[in-house]
Parts: structure tokens; C-alpha cells; sequence
């Protein structure tokens, strides 16, 4: 019975004091806001694809809880913004409620179709604000957003929502294999990319046998999460990129990456999948390209004994590779001014043997993302299979002149072969990096003093890269590969045009060495 009577007179006490408080009456604002920030920047997205979610914190700062009358869009219900104010959706709130000293997030997005804002624009400036109270006590956050056209590649989906997915030779036996990759192949009138609109390709965009997928000086592709270019047999690839003079902007350059255009991922590893030179494919060439973010950069297969280099890459760069920045199985490649750095594995691989060339390249790995268990280039003439089985096949040639081999670990250079097949390399006026404390690499590979392997290379010395963790690669004043290469005749100027011809011996790697501030 007391209990019964102590708790009716508790729920009294609290009803009374309830009512009592004026904790919980909303005074109307007054103007009086402020905001994490001015103006939201929804920075740049392709036409018809949702941008980020965007927040704006909004402060009361007062003593009082207040009711802010109207939240809204001020271009209302025709905005191609939509906001989420505290956990609701929509384009316009009444009696927005936040306590004394306390704060609320606004969420901001969009998706924006450029025809619909301008039709002659391959960009458009779009803007709004949201709008807090009315008349006096009227305040406005900005927003702003950069729409650009684009030329969208993506496989079909059928009335059950299936994707289609790539059926081609992929054994060799002549017929078509059914695939799991999801994409199509690109018609005749789409084999030609231009500098026109940037191309967005979602899956894999095919090049059929005997097709040849032009790019042109200039052109921007980008590609969705596990996307990337698949040449297959007899098809080729022309990236015909051409030198910049703005070397922020790269004009000229055809750029590869990922289709995430906020500045947070421009940098960020892993984002599509592979250009993928399938056996069969013949004649690749590329130059003057950027290829960056993705898991392999280049996935080059087979073909080492075709009459022409299965690829051919000048005047390249390849960053941020998740994997490996040129993964090479049994193939034949011919590299020149060709800079790697920033890989999860190695910048390099040749794997299960092939024919490799590569002259003036900066071979490079500063990676810093995670534990990285490889070098920065690895040879090696074999591969294990499932029921852990050496299978060999012949290096037949591995020449690496005038490069420089460097990185954050230590050897930066494995070379591993099995006997019985072929395992020849030889590297000439290379920097190195390769330091053997504890002795885990003997044999004849290693031997630095047989001029046959190893001519006139320097080991351990500072290549005096400008900002090796930021892709910056180019050499200073200081740096151990200055006037230490043999003159090519074919490869006579560096990445950026500059004659190499000048000094009394050129520079080792892919650029000749400039004045910079040394941090």
C-alpha cells in the first residue's frame, strides 16, 4: 500500500514540474543562425548520376530553443536538389525545432540532367540555396554544383533485370565462352573516342576481333566500380595522346580513372578494374596517357612471340594501382618515358616469362596505403597452379636500360626462375634499389658484378624524386641519376619533351632533372 501511494505521489511530482518548466517552449528565430559553411559545393557529377551526400550543420547559438518557421528550397519543388533535415525528406520543413546551444544537420544531394538546364552545354553551373525564416529574418546557405555531359557506355539489362554479360574466345578453341563479366561490345560508330564529352563506361567495353578502339589526344574515360576496357582476340587499342603544356591540366593527355569526381577520391586506389589486353589481341599502343585508381592498370596476357610488341607505351604514367600497376603473364611489351609508382603489389610484373623492353622508364613504388608483400619489378618465369605445381615458361628477353628501379621497401627487385626454361635479363645504366642485409638473395641472378647481367648500374643511391608519396617524379639537382644514362637515339627527349641531347650525358629514368626546393 505505501509503494501504491509513494509511486501515484512521485508521478504527481513529475507531471506538476512537467508543467511547470518552459524547457520545451519554442521561441521563433530571429535570424540569428549560423552554419558550418556559407556555400556547399556539390563539386562536379556527370549528367543522370547522383552526387554525394553533402552535410551542412546549422548552430543555435542562443540561450533559448527556438522553431525556425520554414526550412526550404528556394527554388522549391522544381530543385534538383533534396535535402534531409533532421532524418526527414523533402524540399521544404515547417517548425524546424533546435534546443539552446544545440546544432542540426542538413543533408544535401542531387542528380541533375544537363538537357534539361542547357541544351548546347557540354558543362552547366547549376545553383539554389536553402532558405531559413522569411522577410527580416531571412538567411541563405548557397549551393552550387558543376554538371558535365557524357557519353555513357553500359551493358543492356533485360525485362527480369538480368545484365548482359561478354561471350567471346576465351580459351582459344575458336568458339564463343559465356562470361560472368557484365558489359558489351562497342559497335562500329563507337570506336573512336574523342575529346568531345568525357566517356563513362559501366562494365566492361569490349573491343571485337578485329576492331581497332581509337582514342583520341585529349579524351577523358572514366569507368563505375569493376568496370575497364576488355581488347580481345585480333582487336587492338590506339591511345594516341599527345604531349601537354599545361602539366596540371594535360590537355592532350588521354586520361583513364574512375567516374567518383569529388576531389576526396581523386587519388584513391582500386576504384574501376583493368585495361585488359586479352591473348589474341594485337599491336596495342599507348602513349601519352594517365592511367590511375585502378586495381591493375594494365592486365597484358600471352603473346610473347607475336612479330610486333603486344604493347608498345611512351610517355605514360600509371598511379594508385591497387594491385599492380602492369601486370604481364608470358607477353611482350616495349616501354619508353614510362613512369609506375603507387601499387599494392609491384609497379611491374613480368610473370611467367615473356619478352620485356623498357628504356628511360622510372620504375617506381612509394606505396603507403597498406603492407605491400612485393617489389617494384619482379621477374620470373613460372607460375604455381592449384595443386601447387610449377608451370615454366621462357623469359626470353628482359632489358631494362637507362631506368630507375626505387621504392619505400628494400629490395626493390626480385628475380626468381626454376630451371629448365629460359630466364634472361640484363639491366644497363639502371639505379637501383636493392640492399641484402640478412643474405636471402644468392645465387647468379644477384650477381652484381657480372657485367653481363648488370652494366654500369648504380645501387642505393638517392634518386631526389620531387614527392615520391604525392606522384611527383620527376628528379632535382641532386639526385644520383643525373648524367649517368646512355644516349639513345630513339628515345632522344624525356616525358616532357625536354631534349636529352644537352647535357654531356642524359639522366637515367624518365626525366631529365630540374631545379626544385628541397624540403
Amino acid at each position: 500500500m505505501k509503494q501504491i501511494a509513494y509511486f501515484l505521489l512521485v508521478s504527481f511530482f513529475l507531471v506538476f514540474w512537467s508543467s511547470c518548466r518552459n524547457d520545451f517552449d519554442f521561441s521563433p528565430s530571429t535570424g540569428d543562425l549560423t552554419f558550418s559553411k556559407d556555400t556547399i559545393y556539390l563539386d562536379t557529377v556527370f549528367t543522370n548520376i547522383g552526387s554525394s551526400t553533402y552535410n551542412l550543420k546549422v548552430y543555435n547559438r542562443s540561450n533559448e530553443d527556438i522553431s525556425i518557421p520554414t526550412v526550404r528550397l528556394a527554388q522549391g519543388q522544381n530543385s534538383n536538389y533534396r535535402l534531409n533535415v533532421d532524418g526527414m525528406a523533402g524540399k521544404k520543413f515547417n517548425n524546424v525545432e533546435i534546443l539552446a546551444k544545440d546544432s542540426l544537420f542538413i543533408f544535401v544531394e542531387t542528380t541533375l540532367d544537363i538537357q534539361s538546364l542547357s541544351q548546347n552545354s557540354l558543362q552547366f553551373l547549376y545553383t539554389d540555396a536553402i532558405e531559413f525564416d522569411s522577410d527580416n529574418n531571412l538567411q541563405k546557405v548557397e549551393l552550387v554544383t558543376l554538371v558535365k555531359d557524357a557519353i555513357f557506355i553500359y551493358p543492356n539489362q533485360d525485362l527480369d533485370g538480368m545484365i548482359e554479360t561478354l561471350s567471346f574466345d576465351a580459351d582459344g578453341d575458336g568458339t564463343p565462352d559465356n562470361t560472368n563479366l557484365q558489359g558489351r561490345f562497342l559497335q562500329e560508330e563507337e570506336l573512336t573516342f574523342t575529346n568531345e564529352k568525357p566517356y563513362v563506361i559501366y562494365g566492361f567495353a569490349a573491343v571485337d576481333e578485329g576492331d581497332i578502339l581509337t582514342i583520341e589526344a585529349g579524351a577523358r574515360v572514366h569507368f563505375h566500380a569493376n568496370s575497364g576496357l576488355l581488347i580481345t582476340n585480333n582487336a587492338s587499342l590506339k591511345v594516341n595522346g599527345e604531349l601537354s603544356a599545361d602539366q596540371e591540366a594535360l590537355e592532350n593527355e588521354v586520361i583513364f580513372e574512375g567516374d567518383r569526381l569529388e576531389p576526396e577520391f581523386s587519388e584513391v586506389p582500386g576504384q574501376w578494374s583493368t585495361i585488359y589486353l586479352f591473348e589474341g589481341s594485337v599491336s596495342n599502343e599507348i602513349n601519352y596517357a594517365t592511367i590511375k585508381n585502378s586495381t591493375v592498370g594494365i592486365l597484358c596476357e600471352f603473346n610473347q612471340d607475336a612479330a610486333q610488341p603486344k604493347l608498345k607505351i611512351t610517355n605514360s604514367q600509371i598511379y594508385n594501382s591497387s594491385n599492380f600497376g602492369i601486370l604481364a603473364t608470358a607477353t611482350s611489351i616495349e616501354g619508353e618515358n614510362l613512369v609506375i609508382n603507387s601499387s599494392g603489389q609491384s609497379s611491374f610484373a613480368g610473370t611467367l616469362g615473356g619478352r620485356y623492353n623498357f628504356t628511360h622508364c622510372t620504375l617506381a613504388n612509394y606505396w603507403n596505403n597498406s603492407f605491400r608483400q612485393f617489389p617494384s619489378v619482379l621477374l620470373n618465369n613460372f607460375i604455381t597452379d592449384e595443386n601447387n605445381n610449377d608451370i615454366g615458361n621462357g623469359l626470353i628477353e628482359a632489358n631494362f636500360t637507362n631506368c630507375i628501379i626505387y621504392g619505400n621497401d628494400n629490395p626493390e627487385l626480385i628475380l626468381d626462375n626454376i630451371n629448365g626454361f629460359d630466364f634472361n635479363f640484363k639491366f644497363t645504366n639502371c639505379l637501383i634499389r636493392f640492399q641484402d642485409s640478412g643474405d636471402n638473395f644468392i645465387g647468379d641472378n644477384y650477381n652484381f658484378a657480372n657485367t653481363d647481367l648488370y652494366d654500369s648500374c648504380i645501387f642505393n643511391a638517392e634518386p631526389n624524386f620531387k614527392a615520391p608519396f604525392e606522384n611527383m617524379m620527376i628528379i632535382g639537382d641532386n639526385s644520383a641519376a643525373n648524367n649517368q644514362a646512355l644516349f639513345i637515339s630513339d628515345v632522344p627527349e624525356d616525358i616532357l619533351g625536354i631534349s636529352r641531347n644537352n647535357d654531356p650525358s642524359p639522366d637515367i629514368g624518365a626525366y631529365q632533372h630540374i631545379t626544385f626546393d628541397q624540403d
